[in-house]
């Protein structure tokens, strides 16, 4: 090796040990059509997203024409999932997504596409051709290919060192729901649903530590106190409606048999909030602090704690 090439290599030597991933994309799309031509036709259906085993999104996927991109053939996405926004479901190290999709039509043909790819927190430049290179944020791109018809599941095995270790990440997977056990997590799921009162104390504290939400701007626009007057109210399942899910983790996520966890009333209510701005703000807090389904974990304690 020249004395060149190992001074060039020893400057850029921070630049590699400092390079990590800061993300994880996968991307899937369900289709019609010849991956050789510029457009392909999605299927519709719809898709289900699992993470560490437990449901993270359920998205419909509508029939549309999307296209298809540079060399490799990728399509377009109709589901797009970002680890770096997953929250608190993501843990350190590895992890496992699964992607479920059930067409409209469960016997005419299709195809889907699931690709993936690393995002560093860094570009690398590759020379192409003598004076050209290619500049790229990504690594471990990857793609995998099913046909149908029917129900298509695609599993995959990922390493997310960039996500926050917590502690109850580490706390024994639950393998069994006492009554009293279900009793404890029905009760805090009523208080929980009791807090959407006037003064609003309890939905502004479940929303302290939240990223990307300006609570102090959420509580000067009072849309909470907008929802409320126009008879927005919210309301817990009697224990008998309650599906309790176990996951092989920590968590168990409770939701409603049949539909969302907590009644919100009928969604024309949130139309008559007036201001399109105070709508978002109030649909927004809504959604994050009466999701559709809650995961609590058992503290060292016993006591039941809901984590997202």
């Amino acid at each position: 090796m020249s004395r060149k090439i190992l001074t060039a290599l020893m400057l850029l030597w921070p630049l590699f040990v400092s390079a990590g991933v800061v993300n994880v994309e996968f991307k899937f799309t369900p289709y019609t059509g010849d991956l050789k031509q510029d457009q392909v036709q999605t299927v519709p259906g719809k898709a289900q997203v699992y993470i560490n085993n437990m449901l993270y999104a359920e998205q419909d996927v509508q029939a549309d024409t999307v296209p298809v991109m540079f060399d490799e053939r990728e399509i377009a996405a109709s589901v797009w999932v970002t680890m770096n926004s997953a929250g608190p479901i993501l843990r350190k190290g590895k992890n496992s997504i699964r992607i479920e999709f059930q067409p409209s039509d469960a016997k005419a043909p299709y195809n889907a596409q699931l690709s993936w790819a690393s995002v560093m927190d860094q570009s690398t430049e590759t020379e192409t051709s003598p004076g050209t290179s290619v500049s790229t944020n990504q690594s471990g791109e990857g793609m995998d290919s099913k046909k149908g018809p029917g129900k298509i599941v695609f599993e995959r095995d990922f390493v997310a060192d960039f996500a926050t270790d917590r502690p109850w990440h580490h706390y024994p997977a639950v393998t069994s729901l006492s009554d009293a056990d279900k009793q404890q997590i029905a009760a805090a799921i009523a208080v929980r649903a009791a807090g959407f009162k006037p003064g609003f104390v309890d939905s502004y504290k479940m929303l302290e530590g939240q990223d990307g939400l300006d609570l102090a701007a959420i509580k000067k626009s009072k849309c909470l106190d907008s929802a409320y007057a126009v008879g927005i109210r919210v309301a817990a399942p009697a224990i008998e409606q309650m599906d309790f899910s176990l996951t092989g983790n920590p968590e168990v996520v409770v939701g409603r048999k049949g539909g969302a966890l907590f009644d919100t009333g009928s969604p024309e209510l949130f139309g008559k909030i007036k201001g399109d701005e105070n709508q978002m703000c109030a649909g927004m807090v809504m959604s994050v602090t009466y999701p559709p389904r809650l995961s609590f974990v058992r503290s060292p304690a016993g006591a039941w704690e809901v984590v997202y």
